[in-house]
């Protein structure tokens, strides 16, 4: 679940940085700045963020037909972990 927050986290922050690259290179080079576009950076991010959550759903792999088989610990001490393994077809 960390890894999911972090990689969202990082997408809303991908206008923010780009924004950030581009006032460094502007003040280096002497081009005038307007004010930070706060609004339009929080949007950008919040774009990204929903477009992720929206790929999620709609690329997320379907396990409906497959039953879990929970982590068991092996004689050896070893832990399996849990998965997912196809359920046998319904006999007709």
């Amino acid at each position: 679940m960390l890894r999911v927050l972090i990689e969202r986290g990082g997408l809303f922050a991908i206008p923010f940085v780009i924004w950030l690259v581009w006032a460094m290179w502007a003040r280096r080079t002497g081009r005038p700045m307007g004010a930070t576009p706060w609004p339009w950076l929080f949007a950008a991010g919040a774009f990204l963020f929903g477009l992720s959550l929206m790929a999620g759903a709609i690329f997320h792999r379907d396990n409906r037909d497959e039953t879990y088989v929970p982590a068991q610990t092996l004689a050896s001490g070893q832990v399996s972990p849990g998965r997912f393994e196809k359920r046998a077809p319904a006999p007709r």
